[in-house]
């Protein structure tokens, strides 16, 4: 925790919540659309033009994830000839890349005087960018690009069909490396995504040599022995529709490309000899490599020393636990099966289709079990399940898809806090459960005596403040395996000029709370990308503990757990969906239609069966006249995203006054607690102000901390 304030102003969050008002406000922040070309060339400064949805005018700073990557902003900002800001939604950005940047898709975002932009992202690559023409839509009119290259363009219009002409001088092998449809899944308003399709053609006969739709999701992934001539490469949408966003980027050349390695997981701080999956790969098809010892996340992008460089970065799955890797020998049974150790983990391998891998393990009764399969999120092709099996191949549990936060789901599978039913041999199955397979359907299988612990998700990639006001982030819990305590908040990595007061998610069944930022009123426009994480203290079972309430302490350990930044995106239809993302972004702007939400109180005691009334009163920006809906719930439609009040403690919204027509500025909540509700002391909440930005968002404003309270009887 960095500090904490005695004194908060207003909390102005800009987030993107679907709304039903039609009033829309007259501020809002930049949703980034497209960033064309999308792809940068290590070693250079590119160009870039940056399309948006509202304003980004103003626009003064870029911040790009990973090392070696930077951007700015080069338009320059002028008013127009009547004095007033133009509503500037293209705009052009510089990014320079150092010649030892890692190749791969960076996040970056724009910083304005209406705080952080959603994210955009850029394709890191080794070759020289090359952008699609004007026309180029028939074969006739094929674009002449060189090779090695990466190729830029757009699916813009229904129908759109691209082509290359490319000349290969000798018998080669070229690899045609796809990405678009990844690109979209960050995009904030963009609810339909391209399905790319390649296909390489003879030049002078137009007859198709190879075709490819889907290899990672719908990007597809071509290679192909060329021999000499001239030849084309066709893009288009499998649908044959089109979105002037939908860009796409593709890298050809001829150099090896690494999809994924065996063993695809290493304990940390172990060396293993990785063999090479993939397309023209070198003679030399295993390389060695040590695993960090001291990295905390599971997947890290490593580009592996190969006889022509370094190859293209690939995926490596990290362990905290002993890896084994799967025999030669046959385990597609149980009485097959491979021994491995408990608590322990193994890298293996669905490499046929039909394939059964099975590993057997000793357990006790009473022992807590859990199984998680790694595999999916580590952009293997592998869709997972797993069983629990006896030793009779008699089958206890199973799971499919993993569910995370925020109603995410993946294609691995886990198996948590299983309890075994009596001492014995069990057994562990995983297959396809599509039943394919081949070398690229790796696996990390950790088993782990299940403990309790807890995840945290900000809902929230941004916060947006003026000098002398507030902001709130809410972060909510997800309790795994009996975890009921209680979470302490905090954060790190705040501008000059900011401060923080963190509140705590409640135990029990409490899962959201929330941190206060607040910048001073001399605060210059900034911002910062921060850390957020949560600790919490859980007993420890020993035989020599005694009775706290003896007055003997009782061991305890402390639990950490880092929060999950989610930029929210649209589902058809005006739905809420989140995708995780690498960067929580803080920027300090200028002020907007909302200048200060006051409360008549800042601390409210409620008895069991008891109502109390907070009046609200809300501070408009001149001429500022739209709908405003107060809440204390952070919410769309029938889904709570965050509800920081006390177990018990709901609004009354029949006798609260919340939406706030015109030009009026009072209202109310009154809150109510049940006759059961249990006892709290000072739970940090907030009252919130919304206004529509579009049909389907709309911006959040928010009140000083409120500190809510239930008296015992």
């Amino acid at each position: 925790m960095l500090g904490i304030m005695q004194h908060l102003k207003h909390i102005l969050i800009a987030t993107a919540v679907a709304g039903a008002s039609s009033a829309s406000a007259q501020t809002s922040y930049p949703m980034i659309m497209s960033v064309s070309p999308v792809a940068a060339q290590t070693g250079q400064t590119s160009e870039h033009t940056l399309e948006s949805r509202y304003s980004l005018f103003g626009a003064y700073r870029v911040l790009v994830s990973g090392a070696g990557v930077t951007g700015e902003v080069s338009t320059k900002m002028e008013l127009d000839k009547n004095g007033k800001e133009p509503a500037l939604t293209k705009i052009q950005l510089k990014f320079a890349v150092t010649e030892d940047a890692l190749p791969g898709v960076r996040d970056f975002r724009v910083i304005g005087p209406t705080g952080a932009s959603t994210l955009g992202q850029i394709v890191v690559t080794k070759d020289p960018v090359q952008t699609e023409a004007p026309k180029n839509d028939t074969a006739a009119t094929a674009q002449k690009i060189t090779l090695p290259g990466n190729v830029c363009g757009t699916v813009e219009k229904a129908e759109d069909v691209d082509f290359y002409r490319f000349k290969v001088e000798q018998t080669t092998t070229l690899t045609f490396h796809c990405q678009a449809m990844r690109l979209q899944d960050k995009i904030h308003d963009l609810q339909t995504h391209v399905d790319p399709i390649i296909t390489i053609r003879d030049a002078q006969t137009n007859s198709t040599l190879a075709s490819v739709d889907n290899s990672y999701a719908a990007d597809p992934f071509l290679a192909h022995e060329f021999q000499p001539g001239e030849y084309l490469l066709e893009v288009r949408d499998v649908r044959y529709s089109g979105n002037r966003y939908w860009n796409y980027s593709i890298e050809v050349n001829d150099r090896p490309f690494v999809s994924h390695v065996y063993p695809s997981a290493v304990a940390k701080g172990q060396t293993a000899n990785l063999q090479l999956v993939g397309s023209h790969l070198p003679v030399v098809g295993t390389v060695a490599w040590q695993a960090p010892a001291d990295f905390e996340q599971f997947t890290i992008d490593v580009s592996l020393p190969i006889e022509s460089g370094l190859s293209n970065p690939v995926a490596v799955v990290l362990s905290d636990l002993p890896v084994a890797v799967e025999t030669e020998d046959e385990n597609n049974t149980t009485d097959g099966a491979q021994t491995v150790s408990f608590p322990g983990a193994v890298s293996g391998r669905i490499e046929s289709e039909a394939d059964i891998d099975c590993y057997s393990f000793e357990a006790k009764k009473g022992d807590k079990v859990s199984i998680e399969v790694k595999a999916r999120r580590n952009r293997s092709g592998l869709d997972s399940i797993i069983r629990i099996l006896n030793a009779d191949g008699k089958r206890l549990t199973e799971n499919d898809d993993l569910r995370l936060w925020n109603k995410m789901t993946v294609q691995d599978s886990q198996i948590e806090n299983w309890t075994v039913p009596a001492d014995g041999t069990y057994v562990v199955e995983i297959r396809d459960v599509h039943l394919r397979g081949g070398d690229e359907f790796v696996y990390l299988l950790e088993l782990t005596q299940a403990q309790p612990y807890f995840e945290l998700v900000m809902d929230s990639d941004k916060s947006w403040l003026t000098p002398g006001t507030s902001a709130a982030l809410f972060v909510r819990c997800v309790r795994r395996n009996g975890f009921d305590g209680q979470i302490q908040l905090h954060v790190d990595g705040l501008a000059d000029g900011l401060t923080a007061t963190c509140g705590r998610i409640l135990p029990g069944k409490g899962a959201d709370g929330c941190i206060i930022l607040e910048a001073a009123t001399d605060a210059t426009m900034s911002a910062s990308n921060i850390h957020v994480w949560g600790t919490a203290s859980l007993p420890v079972s020993s035989s020599k503990e005694t009775d706290a309430a003896a007055g003997a302490v009782v061991a305890r350990t402390e639990l950490t757990a880092h929060a999950q930044p989610m930029q929210e995106t649209y589902m058809p239809g005006g739905g809420r969906s989140h995708w995780p993302v690498a960067m929580h972004t803080v920027a300090v702007g200028k002020p907007a239609d909302i200048l200060d939400v006051k409360l008549s109180t800042q601390a409210v005691s409620l008895k069991p069966g008891d109502s109390v009334k907070v009046d609200v009163e809300v501070v408009r920006s001149e001429g500022f006249d739209k709908n405003v809906t107060l809440d204390m719930l952070f919410q769309h439609l029938s889904s709570k995203y965050a509800i920081t009040l006390p177990e018990g403690v709901t609004v009354d919204t029949k006798n609260s006054v919340t939406l706030l027509t015109g030009k009026t500025s009072k209202g109310a909540i009154t809150l109510t607690a049940a006759a059961t509700a249990p006892a709290v002391e000072r739970q940090q909440c907030c009252i919130m102000a919304n206004v529509s930005i579009n049909f389907v968002i709309k911006a959040t404003y928010s009140s000083q901390p409120l500190f809510v309270s239930v008296v015992a009887p």
